[in-house]
């Protein structure tokens, strides 16, 4: 029973505290008691009845049996905050018409997922992010100096306030106009304004090191979790058959291996969330925000729906292609042409495949279609479907990079100079694209340059002799 009461006594703030509110009786009279407050009994004077202060707007609801109920008063915000959160939680969003949360409520022997689970992945992806510090400084980076890896020697920009104010604030690359105008203001001639800007672009570009450091991270969270999702999954029904994740939906028991799984992958994305400002910026940046979101979300909403068994096939899907990617961009730093190229074959056979094929076919066909031969669409089943699509549409555009890339490795015969979304800017000297440049207004370039520029250098493809350079377009002898 809910009782609106618009004006109700109660103590004062400063020296009065109010005790809890009971009715007592079938008269149903209420009392409010007043009592001293600490801070009163504390000065040691002598504390009187006051009246006490009006407050306005409060709810009374009542709980215990008719002889004695004990009232609850809550003010409106507290109220609205609880609202709220009931119509967060309202059963028909989150599971399908007939069952309720009544339906889950756990047992000594049994457990359901519960919400407030997934507050443990804020405090272990804190934990990650301690980890992933430790292991690049002091295991990949010291890994990555004896493969030989060494970072380029940048020449920093000299010191210029103007320069550095309109780098800050305005453009890292300024136009034809923009280059007139900052040589005027700071007496100096084109070619070094273009050249203070080349060398304060480059002292921001992310070291050969730090990229290392971040893949093999990367790699060996993906390798582990991948094989622990193989060791929690093989012996799982759903993960041979798709058609039991439905199988007793939505009262399925949550084991602890699959609950420990599933805080491991939510923690790892969160904690790539937090170093985002921090990793290397990508040009798809937008797209690698979108992906990171699209996962929490989709981790998250299936955790606390009991989507389980499909989120474990999503996720072991996922980190088959991602434990393939990060050893190839690794041995790409280091310049292991050969590795690197077998690396990316498979990496692509794999991403395409489970992507393309089994992503679809295991997750997206059985969320859609098998799914409501058994139940009724409810307003999660839509929800998990849109995130599931956003995902799918992201697969498309990596997949459409990847054959691209595989496209060009067939006809360069080594693979370009990175890889999917890992396509930061090269740290190649803009001094030598300009001579380049210079070069083709000339009608003079020679093959390797163009080769160079467009593909990694394969030791093993067979090259041109340097006798033989570009004329006008066409290849003569010297």
């Amino acid at each position: 029973m809910l009782v609106r009461h618009s004006q109700m006594d109660a103590c004062s703030r400063n020296s009065l505290v109010c005790s809890p509110l009971h009715l007592s009786g079938p008269e149903h009279m209420l009392s409010v008691i007043c009592s001293p407050s600490p801070s009163a009994l504390a000065g040691n004077k002598e504390t009187e009845p006051a009246p006490c202060n009006p407050v306005s707007s409060l709810w009374i609801t009542t709980e215990g049996s008719a002889g004695h109920q004990q009232l609850t008063a809550i003010s409106w915000r507290p109220r609205m905050l609880h609202s709220l959160n009931e119509w967060l939680w309202w059963h028909e969003y989150w599971l399908p018409p007939g069952i309720t949360w009544e339906d889950m409520k756990e047992s000594e022997d049994i457990h359901y997922p519960q919400p407030q689970d997934l507050l443990l992945s804020i405090p272990c992806a804190l934990l990650l992010v301690i980890v992933r510090y430790v292991f690049e400084r002091f295991i990949a980076l010291p890994l990555g100096r004896k493969l030989g890896l060494r970072d380029k020697v940048r020449l920093k920009a000299p010191p210029n306030p103007v320069l550095e104010t309109f780098y800050s604030t305005h453009s890292k690359e300024p136009k034809e106009g923009e280059l007139i105008s900052l040589s005027k203001q700071c007496n100096l001639a084109i070619r070094k304004v273009e050249r203070w800007f080349r060398y304060r672009r480059n002292q921001d570009r992310p070291t050969l090191s730090k990229k290392f450091c971040e893949a093999s991270w990367r790699f060996t969270f993906y390798f582990i979790s991948f094989f622990t999702g193989l060791a929690v999954l093989y012996d799982k029904p759903w993960f041979w058959d798709h058609r039991e994740c439905w199988v007793g939906y939505p009262q399925q028991p949550l084991l602890p291996s699959v609950f420990w799984y599933y805080m491991l992958e939510l923690s790892f994305y969160t904690s790539l969330v937090c170093t985002l400002p921090f990793d290397v910026k990508r040009k798809d940046l937008n797209v690698q925000i979108v992906h990171h979101a699209a996962t929490i979300f989709l981790i998250s909403f299936s955790y606390c729906a009991n989507y389980i068994r499909i989120g474990t096939l999503v996720m072991v899907i996922h980190d088959a292609a991602d434990c393939i990617l990060e050893p190839t961009k690794i041995f790409n730093y280091v310049k292991w042409r050969r590795i690197c190229d077998g690396l990316f074959l498979i990496f692509s056979a794999v991403f395409l495949i489970t992507r393309l094929l089994i992503f679809p076919y295991k997750v997206l066909h059985n969320t859609y279609y098998y799914s409501m031969q058994l139940y009724q669409p409810f307003f999660g089943y839509y929800f998990m479907n849109a995130l599931l699509m956003v995902l799918q549409l992201l697969h498309i555009f990596w997949s459409c990079l990847i054959i691209h890339m595989v496209y060009r490795f067939i006809l360069c015969g080594t693979m370009e100079r990175d890889l999917r979304s890992d396509t930061e800017e090269s740290d190649q000297g803009e001094e030598e694209r300009e001579q380049m440049k210079e070069k083709e207004k000339n009608g003079t370039m020679h093959f390797s340059s163009i080769t160079n520029n467009s593909c990694i250098e394969n030791s093993g493809a067979p090259q041109l002799k340097s006798s033989v350079h570009l004329t006008n377009g066409h290849a003569k002898d010297r």
